[in-house]
């Protein structure tokens, strides 16, 4: 299930960078890696990664700025997970949820069994939502079949 899922991690400091690569490599997941936010944006558009985590202090891009281009370019269907050390308290976590599209937020020290298991259901449901989509036939022929019994119905009403 995970091992063609690509995760593209964002992080200044090289020694979180190799943190965060060791723990999502044990869990059979693709790694690339970028250290500041203009190389993660250009990474993200090369490789197109199932999700990215990122720091949210980054030089050249901020990792909020960073969070809201790949938000608005992919119209949310790739995850982004913020881990941060210098943004702490609930109104960054709220601002980077509600106003930047964040998926989920950390602040460091985290809990890495937690970041992982956001990170694998984050890609999870996005298998669970491709399993789910109708046929694009069938859904154009169920509209035709109410576009057609819909004058019918309200003839039957006057």
């Amino acid at each position: 299930m995970t091992e063609s899922k690509k995760i593209l991690i964002v992080d200044y400091d090289s020694n979180s960078l190799k943190i965060l690569e060791d723990l999502f490599k044990a869990n059979s997941l693709m790694v690339i890696t970028a250290a500041d936010g203009q190389q993660a944006y250009d990474m993200f558009k090369k490789e197109q990664p199932d999700l990215v985590v990122l720091e949210a202090m980054l030089p050249k891009l901020h990792g909020f700025d960073l969070t809201q281009k790949i938000y608005n370019e992919t119209k949310g269907s790739i995850p982004v997970v913020i881990v941060t050390g210098l943004y702490k308290g609930p109104q960054y976590k709220n601002e980077a949820l509600r106003s930047f599209g964040a998926a989920d937020y950390f602040e460091k020290p985290y809990d890495q069994n937690k970041l992982l298991s956001s990170v694998l259901n984050l890609l999870q449901d996005e298998i669970v939502i491709e399993e789910d989509l109708p046929d694009p036939a069938m859904v154009l022929d169920l509209v035709s079949q109410l576009n057609s019994s819909g004058p019918a119905s309200k003839k039957q009403r006057s």
